[in-house]
């Protein structure tokens, strides 16, 4: 059976994505089998696991996505006359590879993920039900959030196991985390036969003009407020590196892409192993 985890945090520009990308691939890559949720209308995940063009190709050919999903009916068009109830074979893409690599599967989402926003009332637990079709496919299912508390926050809890909360170490870094603590805190007092635990912060250094002072004054009031609620915070920083950048607008894995450097490959593999202990899926568990 999968271990789901959800990437969140309620602070934006925080590099949710990118450490969603990067996971899935390093699992992938691992022989793991790997499934990725974009659970975001902003869809960045499904950019960056697709690539540019074939990601609209799926939307422009209205193939389905997540929001069919959370709709819980495909409606009629293509080859089928009729509304009919979305399966598996036909929303997770599977048989991404990379030049020879095993990609992860993938649920993509589109725009009209918000327009779930709109009506909300008893969504909430449509991924996780479909999800539990298809638990036993697979090692791992990573679920990328949007920045915000909504009906699909509440879906990514019902769907997961743990959250990893990647952080950006600037001005405001803890700002989204009380939020996020008080969310589950409310997830769990709702749900109490529901287990969610918070798996470990990830320090993400998305930028080269941080000055550093400022860097480490954050650094040291995430670590804080971590240490203080029992938090961890996993020991490789992903420091600034436009490989990442590049990783995303080619749509391939970071040990695929062009100039990036062995060290940033390397680092991101043992963040990968760290979190895949904390999921309880080392070596030993797997």
């Amino acid at each position: 059976m999968a271990v789901a985890v959800s990437l969140i945090n309620m602070k934006g520009g925080v590099g949710k994505t990118t450490v969603a990308a990067q996971l899935t691939h390093a699992v992938a890559a691992d022989g793991l089998r790997v499934l990725a949720v974009d659970l975001d209308p902003q869809s960045n995940l499904s950019h960056s696991l697709m690539g540019y063009e074939q990601y609209w190709d799926h939307v422009e050919a209205k193939l389905p996505t997540v929001v069919q999903v959370l709709q819980e009916y495909v409606p009629p068009g293509g080859r089928s006359a009729s509304p009919r109830r979305p399966s598996s074979d036909g929303i997770i893409l599977s048989g991404l590879e990379f030049e020879g690599d095993a990609g992860p599967d993938l649920i993509p989402s589109r725009l009209e993920l918000s327009q779930v926003l709109k009506n909300p009332a008893g969504r909430e637990r449509q991924l996780a039900r479909f999800l539990a079709l298809v638990y036993d496919r697979y090692d791992l299912i990573v679920i990328d959030c949007a920045p915000t508390e909504s009906i699909l926050t509440q879906a990514a809890y019902f769907a997961s196991r743990y959250v990893v909360v990647p952080v950006k170490p600037e001005y405001l870094a803890t700002i989204g985390l009380p939020l996020l603590e008080s969310s589950i805190e409310e997830f769990r007092g709702s749900n109490r036969d529901h287990e969610l635990d918070i798996a470990g912060l990830v320090m993400n250094d998305q930028s080269e003009y941080l000055d550093n002072q400022e860097k480490a004054a954050a650094i040291e009031n995430v670590t804080s407020f971590a240490e203080e609620r029992g938090w961890t915070v996993f020991d490789y920083r992903m420091p600034y590196s436009r490989s990442y950048a590049q990783s995303s607008r080619d749509g391939m894995p970071l040990a695929h892409t062009r100039y990036a450097r062995s060290d940033r490959i390397e680092g991101f593999g043992g963040l990968k192993d760290e979190i895949l202990r904390a999921l309880g899926l080392d070596g030993e568990n797997r």
